[in-house]
């Protein structure tokens, strides 16, 4: 128990791009530290360095894809383990879960809705289109 980890979890906090990585929001540390940088980490509104500090109660918003999770840190780890551990530094808000399944629904209806081709157009098909959008296009 003497490692750099516990020694600095002792002291109060984990940097951010760590703390994402061992939570398993993201593959690698750099995955981590470029969604930090590019404003999909935020903390009340404000967007994050990846050597911020991490805390217990800290409430982020993490965007991933189409979905957003608000997130409170119930622990600290630097090491990244298996699922079901990395699962326990975290919960995601009531809120939060509720907008994601609101959204995902949403999508669901919005894609089901739309009328697919039964098949892809073949190769005369296709030219016959392209020739199709060129005549609208030059009127």
């Amino acid at each position: 128990m003497n490692s750099v980890a516990d020694d600095q979890t002792a002291k109060g906090g984990v940097r951010l791009d760590r703390w994402l990585w061992a939570a398993r929001f993201f593959k690698t540390r750099s995955q981590a530290k470029q969604a930090i940088d590019s404003g999909k980490v935020r903390l009340d509104g404000d967007r994050l360095k990846p050597g911020r500090e991490v805390v217990l109660g800290m409430e982020l918003v993490i965007q991933q894809g189409w979905d957003s999770k608000t997130v409170v840190v119930d622990a600290l780890s630097e090491q990244r383990r298996g699922a079901p551990e990395a699962a326990k530094l975290y919960h995601e808000t009531e809120a939060s879960l509720a907008a994601r399944e609101e959204k995902a629904l949403q999508r669901k209806a919005a894609r089901d809705s739309g009328w697919q081709p039964p098949r892809r157009p073949n190769k005369k098909e296709r030219r016959q289109i392209h020739r199709f959008v060129r005549r609208e296009s030059e009127s």
